[in-house]
């Protein structure tokens, strides 16, 4: 028996008891095998792309006509781009892990490659939970956005054998298809909580150590063939503080130009192309009898900056390493290592910020100590639930609110741009932060936003027999009209909800969120007969529907709307 294989075989237990509901309403799944193939599906979504319980069970699409596809995630479009993860994912009951994945899972990937991204193909026969995610992706292609697409093969045994690797290579995917393995080693990697990296880090040239405020600072120049032997040697463990999960060479324009620098004629000019490394620890050491090449003894090693540079560093020296060829020993990057106060959390999180900001990233978790989210947290508690303004890895109970519910709900609910609630995450925290609170915005308005929005975001789960087409991709405009249903019923503008009418405000939403509902999917129907005309249904497909609500089309018709 593998120990790993046997971890993750544990914990496949109390996933499955945490998604056995939804899973059987949902997803028509029941029995304890297929409930536990179904939480190993579960488990490797949550893991590889760090989402939230509910972000991760939205994106199973395992059961009938899954295409071949267990999970399918779509990522915001930037840059004329967008991301698409497919997982598919084989279990087995025996612990050996010494199968490997099997050729025909490939070649059912590679099939549905060719054709969830190729608009003009049939689809046939798959299950509704895809053909929704297919549809958007198909959307998005044929309004010019260009696919880059992530194929994670997942099981509890060995990865797929060289058959498998040559029906890859015949299919002809080119960079815009990355393919990669996800086993049980892989996970209980992520998961295992990392230990304190302590570790000696060889400096090239000179070095500028300044002591500062109770803190100390080396500003210095390490070798490019340094940086890959730390991250071989301690991996992911050293970007536990790095607020991004690293994004891949393919597709990623940053990172395939830090590759191509590494392999030209010119790898020395490395250093002035790149913003180099924010490094920050507990302490460290080196002899300031030296006047160069420090070796400085470092304590609790973290990389808050550069992570991204880090693993492609890694990935081109395991390249090179394939074609008998060595990193340049002449490439280098600017490393800046701050030892902080153990006791000062906030500069660690300043730092985090003001390094990462260079580059759009999701700042959720850097805004939790703003003043805002701390008055909310205080606000929202008074009224009898949880403000989650950090993250934190455990499942989100009905009294509980997390700051990222928080912002898409107020976005779609109070401010009218639903559109940019559902498809601008990446921004909710960033550009639009502001708009979304506000100095008035108080604890009632978050809960009753994030309360109808839960009732619009159920229904596009979970459809009702009698929901048109359109609740899957409207919850956003949906919830938007409910809102003004509820400010209508208590006879107040937005400013007028407080902690004085809360108590009013939620038994209106206890008793009255279907109807608000239902008469907010009439709002949006007559707003479609409105901008495609009475025929809506006939001349518009699947694809232009989803479109149609990644845009701002309807608000205005909406708004227009007597409710």
């Amino acid at each position: 028996m593998n120990i790993n294989a046997s971890i993750i075989d544990q914990r496949l237990n109390g996933v499955s008891e945490e998604i056995k509901d939804r899973a059987r309403e949902e997803l028509g799944v029941e029995g304890p095998q297929r409930l536990k193939s179904l939480a190993f599906v579960y488990l490797c979504v949550k893991t590889m792309l760090d989402l939230d319980d509910d972000e991760t069970f939205d994106c199973l699409t395992d059961g009938g006509g899954d295409f071949g596809v267990d999970a399918l995630h779509i990522s915001e479009e930037n840059d004329g781009e967008f991301g698409v993860t497919l997982f598919q994912a084989k279990y087995k009951q025996s612990l050996d892990a010494d199968a490997h994945f099997p050729g025909q899972g490939i070649e059912a990937l590679i099939n549905a490659i060719r054709h969830v991204f190729d608009p003009s193909s049939d689809l046939g026969t798959i299950n509704d939970r895809l053909r929704v995610k297919v549809e958007e992706a198909r959307s998005l292609i044929r309004d010019g956005y260009i696919p880059h697409v992530r194929a994670i093969a997942c099981n509890n045994g060995l990865r797929w054998n060289e058959d498998a690797q040559l029906a890859i290579e015949r299919a002809g995917f080119g960079g815009q298809v990355t393919w990669e393995h996800v086993n049980h080693d892989v996970l209980v990697g992520i998961l295992q909580r990392p230990k304190q990296v302590d570790e000696t880090l060889r400096l090239t040239g000179k070095a500028l150590v300044e002591d500062l405020n109770f803190s100390r600072v080396c500003i210095g120049r390490m070798p490019v063939t340094e940086v890959a032997a730390l991250m071989k040697r301690h991996g992911e463990r050293l970007l536990e503080r790095n607020i991004r999960r690293y994004l891949g060479l393919h597709g990623n324009r940053v990172n395939e130009g830090i590759r191509a620098t590494l392999r030209s004629n010119e790898p020395a000019n490395f250093y002035f192309f790149n913003n180099g490394l924010t490094l920050v620890c507990d302490d460290f050491a080196y002899n300031a009898l030296q006047a160069s090449d420090f070796q400085i003894q470092v304590e609790d090693l973290q990389i808050v900056n550069g992570g991204q540079t880090c693993m492609t560093i890694l990935k081109t020296c395991e390249e090179l390493a394939k074609e008998g060829k060595n990193l340049p020993s002449e490439a280098s990057v600017l490393v800046r290592l701050y030892k902080l106060p153990k006791s000062n959390e906030d500069l660690v999180l300043q730092i985090t910020h003001a390094t990462n900001s260079q580059n759009p990233v999701d700042l959720r978790d850097l805004r939790a100590n703003d003043e805002k989210q701390r008055r909310l947290e205080q606000s929202i508690g008074d009224l009898g639930f949880t403000y989650r303004r950090k993250r934190i890895d455990t499942a989100v109970k009905p009294s509980e609110i997390t700051s990222g519910a928080a912002a898409e709900a107020l976005l779609a609910v109070w401010r009218n741009k639903p559109h940019q609630a559902k498809f601008f995450t990446r921004e909710h925290f960033g550009k639009l932060y502001d708009t979304i609170f506000t100095d008035q915005t108080n604890g009632a308005q978050v809960i009753c936003a994030v309360l109808l929005y839960r009732i619009a975001e159920n229904h596009r789960r979970r459809p009702a027999e009698d929901d048109p087409i359109f609740v899957r991709y409207a919850s956003c405009f949906i919830a938007m009209q409910m809102g003004r249903r509820l400010l209508r019923d208590l006879g107040c503008a937005l400013d007028g909800l407080d902690h004085r009418n809360f108590a009013q405000a939620k038994q209106a939403i206890e008793t009255s969120g279907e109807n608000y509902f239902k008469s907010s999917v009439a709002d949006v129907e007559k707003a479609l007969r409105g901008l495609y005309g009475d025929d809506w249904k006939d001349k518009i497909s699947i694809q232009q529907l989803s479109a149609t609500f990644r845009r701002g089309d309807l608000i205005q018709r909406l708004l227009d709307l007597a409710v």
